[in-house]
């Protein structure tokens, strides 16, 4: 995609939605990180279900230590790999306390350091909690990414480098929101609402869906 294509197509995305923001619900940028690191391979919505009566109990590591992992397990047993997140929570939370004072890290590599915590996760808790422009890609944003030529890149780490170099300002905070409501609502996995798409002139995929699938009786 060209440079002006580019600007023009983060401006249409930003004029629909000028202030987008995650869907995950937190209270603060604890809260922000387990939410994410239990939205792997799960859906938001899920994800929120599962965490508002949590999230009514604990909101800070030590609360979730305290809490333990039995009943943490207990509230988020609809979420996909509840026990091996339920783990990783706990353990995250307790090297919250013993290595960073019980505060959540604001350096990627630290984050990082974190039991559950990859690249993706760290660059939305930097972005969501502290505006950093950082580009987390999930599956939302490479399908979208590589379908409209926007990055077009065999891995997450390439999609995400092609996105960091070519995203202009004034969209560089929000790109990445654009990008997964996007690919949620319009530019779907399954077949593309193309006929609805605000895009869709400067889109690489082809051939269009330039009509809704009409549902059979």
């Amino acid at each position: 995609m060209k440079k002006a294509d580019i600007f023009e197509f983060y401006r249409r995305l930003a004029e629909i939605n000028p202030s987008p923001e995650t869907e995950l619900e937190s209270i603060n940028i604890y809260t922000l990180l387990v939410a994410v690191v239990l939205s792997a391979q799960a859906t938001d919505a899920g994800v929120n279900k599962a965490t508002r009566a949590l999230f009514a109990k604990v909101r800070d590591p030590k609360a979730m230590v305290d809490l333990g992992l039995d009943e943490l397990k207990t509230h988020i047993r609809t979420i996909g790999l509840f026990n091996t997140k339920a783990k990783n929570v706990i353990a995250l939370s307790q090297q919250l306390i013993d290595n960073f004072d019980g505060e959540v890290p604001t350096d990627r590599d630290q984050l990082q350091s974190l039991p559950g915590v990859g690249r993706k996760t760290a660059n939305v808790v930097l972005n969501v909690a502290l505006g950093a422009e950082t580009f987390p890609v999930d599956t939302h944003v490479f399908r979208v990414s590589n379908r409209t030529g926007l990055a077009k890149g065999k891995t997450v780490m390439a999609v995400e480098t092609i996105l960091e170099r070519q995203t202009p300002q004034p969209f560089r905070t929000h790109a990445h929101h654009w990008l997964i409501l996007h690919g949620r609502y319009t530019c779907k996995a399954r077949t593309p609402e193309c006929w609805r798409c605000p895009v869709i002139d400067l889109c690489a995929f082809n051939p269009k869906s330039l009509e809704p699938i009409k549902k059979t009786a």
